[in-house]
């Protein structure tokens, strides 16, 4: 044999292993410790949220599932870690609406790429929104808050964390309706909220999770709901699309997601372990306490859904004019 043919041969044979690593790889999944990378920090809903699935994960996988907080640049500094990581299902992300589906369309130069960098591998919740105002602003509607704002020009402001979905949606709302209200940057939910329990700014929108308690002691006063239909919890609120306003994203989302090319044998034993869980009564309970909706998926439906998200906040990124400067 020459010593072309025994270079030849050494080539196709480190392919074969290369390509033979994968699947064999998938069939001794998992043989040591899964790491979650919660991109917040801890005590949120959504690293609560994570915590739940970590033990029936762990029971149905039997290897340790643990999480590792990594907060930073609004969810950007974990989700690039996860999508630099090694395809093997060892590593994974708790993705979210923010860094995985609006950070595309507004932040330039990103090291990793937010959609196309990872595969969708389960679904864990949904939260939606609520357009509120300070009880010193008398509007119970969103055509009485535009009524209200052009009155009294130069009196309302808002207040959300920069460039995330409550963010995008206000500008949105205000673009839109032409309603007067001045737009004040946050680094977090919780000062703006404090600010807006306190009067400082007078229109707010953040998470159920976070609102409904403020709303139903009366220390907020709901004007919209953005899901697809009205809260249980507040039935005389009308969903945003009620109240003519068409084409604000209406929910966030919370779910696994992993480096993309991780073979597909191990998503779907992940997928598997994650929608056992799910469907836990423990889980469910835990779950609606935060008042989150939990909802099973195949990773081919996530992935379709992930792709649907991007869409639709491209647009409003679009729409509401805000940008990352």
């Amino acid at each position: 044999m020459s010593m072309r043919d025994v270079l030849l041969f050494a080539i196709v044979a480190v392919g074969v292993g290369l390509a033979g690593a994968s699947p064999a790889a998938a069939q001794t999944f998992p043989d040591h410790v899964i790491k979650i990378v919660v991109p917040y920090p801890p005590g949120g809903p959504a690293d609560v949220a994570a915590r739940l699935v970590t033990q029936p994960m762990t029971t149905r996988l039997g290897q340790s599932v643990i999480i590792e907080n990594q907060p930073g640049a609004g969810g950007r500094t974990g989700a690039r870690a996860v999508a630099l990581a090694a395809p093997d299902g060892y590593t994974l992300q708790l993705g979210g609406t923010n860094p995985n589906a609006i950070a595309q369309s507004l932040f330039r130069n990103l090291t990793f790429e937010p959609v196309k960098g990872f595969a969708a591998v389960a679904l864990i919740a949904f939260d939606s929104n609520a357009l509120v105002v300070h009880p010193s602003v008398p509007a119970k509607t969103l055509q009485e808050l535009v009524q209200y704002s052009k009155a009294n020009p130069g009196k309302l402001t808002s207040g959300a964390t920069v460039g995330i979905g409550p963010h995008i949606c206000l500008e949105m709302f205000r673009v839109r309706t032409g309603a007067d209200i001045t737009f004040v940057p946050y680094k977090g939910a919780a000062a703006a909220v404090a600010d807006l329990l306190g009067g400082q700014i007078q229109v707010g929108m953040t998470s159920k999770a976070v609102l409904l308690p403020l709303i139903q002691e009366g220390k907020l006063r709901a004007v919209a709901v953005t899901s697809d239909e009205r809260w249980p919890e507040l039935p005389d609120v009308p969903t945003v699309r009620e109240s003519g306003f068409e084409g604000m994203p209406g929910y966030l989302w919370l779910g696994l997601l992993a480096p993309a090319h991780t073979p597909a044998a191990v998503i779907d034993k992940l997928n598997a372990a994650v929608n056992a869980g799910l469907k836990s009564p423990e889980v469910q309970a835990s779950m609606a306490k935060l008042r989150l909706e939990t909802k099973g998926m195949t990773p081919q439906e996530f992935a379709a859904k992930l792709a649907d998200e991007a869409r639709l906040w491209a647009a409003a990124v679009k729409e509401s004019g805000v940008t990352s400067d």
